[in-house]
């Protein structure tokens, strides 16, 4: 690797001619943070809808810090998600702490500052020093790009001394706020989860961005197919994609499945290590992460020789009959489990004109029967938004068993995943496996497709990949 190993730095913190030579001759550097326009203002409201929910009741927020991958090496930082959306704030280490005041809150930042060229650490510490990673942000910085009240780190310890007024915080995720909050703190949880179900236009325009970038790479990796039929396989084609979401935000936001040919029926199939063939079909789950860290979640099935097979576009044209269903389902006021109602409903009807249920489709759609979900043990779709899988913390009755409103968005995903060794398909089906999944946005009277700039039909799917080939 070209990253330096990390050293015992004693000598030089030892070493009188360096430490007095490192500590001068260091011009100004570029400190500015790394804000999106409008991210603080949205940041802002999110803290307000937050101390409505909470009123009289310290809050305190973590960032987290960047887990151990081995030894000394770690794995990229990624801010936890509610601090994101409560701060607009990247700094590892970093707490929000909300103090109460009359009816709303004061905000504070409390941060690490950065080690001037005076300080060991400026030098020493190859996690945080300068010398190693580059300048970062310091507090003033900070509470210039965000708004907000910063303070050192030093001071958190203080500021959440007491039992009154109680305070609500994250758990988990920052030992020193952990050491210093009683509590679970999985009522906070709950609250942050389930505000974030409903999107603002700032918000929704950074998921179109996701997507949009999202298009980008998916066509990318479409013309990448004969260079990963040469060599690499799904590897080649999750480096295409992977290079793609770097240049155009953070990363993925997920772990990419790129599923060819037998493949294609393993839900999770994030090893990508397999081979393309031209008789393959391609399954490709994956979204890009932006700079805001809202991700996009896009899943696309082609043939890798621009032509479907018999068997492959009669599974494909049904889970696509499903999925066009489902979509129609999404609007204001529907209950949330309508969409995936109507997918299964096509799916078990379909399975059983061709014979593969045990049942009738009636049978089978009840709560004690079930029997088509052999071939979609999964669920059909899920919220989006600063998480792949957004909202995960809402109760029962604010997700799966709540209605849909304006501004919430999620997936519809409907796929059929027939295994190679799986002897109650025929032959001719076992090791095709199909999903479509498009990301959408609930308006005031139904719902927009994100993602529709990408086709979903199989005859624009052939036309698409044989067009870039």
């Amino acid at each position: 690797m070209n990253r330096p190993a990390r050293r015992d730095p004693s000598k030089l913190t030892e070493a009188d001619g360096f430490r007095e030579f490192v500590a001068d001759g260091w011009g100004a550097a570029d400190r500015t943070p790394s804000v999106l326009d409008g991210q603080s203002a949205a940041a802002a409201e999110h803290r307000a809808r937050l101390s409505h929910e909470f009123a009289g009741q310290r809050i305190a927020v973590a960032a987290g810090r960047a887990p151990v991958r081995a030894n000394d090496t770690d794995f990229d930082f990624r801010p936890d998600s509610d601090f994101v959306w409560l701060t607009g704030c990247r700094a590892e280490g970093a707490v929000l702490v909300m103090h109460p005041s009359g009816d709303r809150h004061d905000a504070v930042l409390y941060l690490r500052a950065p080690a001037g060229p005076s300080e060991a650490d400026f030098f020493a510490s190859a996690r945080d020093g300068e010398l190693w990673i580059g300048a970062v942000p310091g507090l003033a910085e900070w509470e210039q790009a965000l708004g907000i009240t910063c303070r050192p780190i030093e001071e958190l310890a203080n500021a959440l001394r007491g039992n009154y007024p109680p305070v609500l915080a994250t758990r988990g995720i920052e030992p020193l706020l952990d050491a210093l909050v009683l509590g679970d703190g999985a009522e906070l949880r709950r609250v942050l989860s389930e505000l974030r179900r409903i999107k603002d236009d700032w918000e929704i325009g950074q998921l179109q961005a996701a997507v949009d970038a999202t298009s980008l790479a998916f066509t990318d990796v479409a013309r990448a197919i004969p260079e990963a039929l040469r060599h690499g396989g799904e590897r080649w084609l999750q480096g295409t994609f992977d290079r793609r979401a770097r240049t155009e935000g953070n990363g993925v936001g997920y772990a990419s499945i790129v599923a060819a040919g037998p493949h294609a029926p393993v839900l999770h199939w994030v090893r990508n290590d397999g081979a393309l063939t031209e008789d393959a079909a391609v399954l490709l789950d994956a979204g890009v992460e932006m700079n805001s860290f809202y991700t996009a979640d896009v899943t696309r099935t082609f043939p890798v020789s621009g032509t479907f097979s018999e068997a492959q576009r009669k599974v494909y044209e049904l889970v696509h009959e499903a999925h066009v269903a489902a979509m129609a389902e999404v609007k204001p006021g529907a209950e949330y489990r309508a969409f995936q109602r109507k997918a299964m409903e096509v799916l078990a009807t379909g399975l059983h004109d061709w014979g593969l249920l045990p049942v009738s489709v009636a049978e089978s759609l009840e709560a004690k029967g079930q029997q088509h979900r052999r071939y979609i043990v999964c669920g059909v779709g899920h919220f989006l938004g600063i998480d792949v899988h957004d909202c995960a913390r809402s109760s029962a009755e604010a997700y799966h068993d709540g209605t849909l409103e304006a501004g919430m968005a999620l997936t519809v995903e409907p796929g059929l995943y027939f295994h190679p060794n799986d002897l109650t398909v025929p032959e001719e089906l076992r090791g095709i496996g199909v999903r479509i999944e498009d990301d959408l946005v609930v308006t005031g009277t139904g719902s927009r497709v994100l993602s529709d700039g990408l086709p979903i039909t199989a005859n624009g799917i052939e036309d698409w990949v044989s067009g870039l080939r």
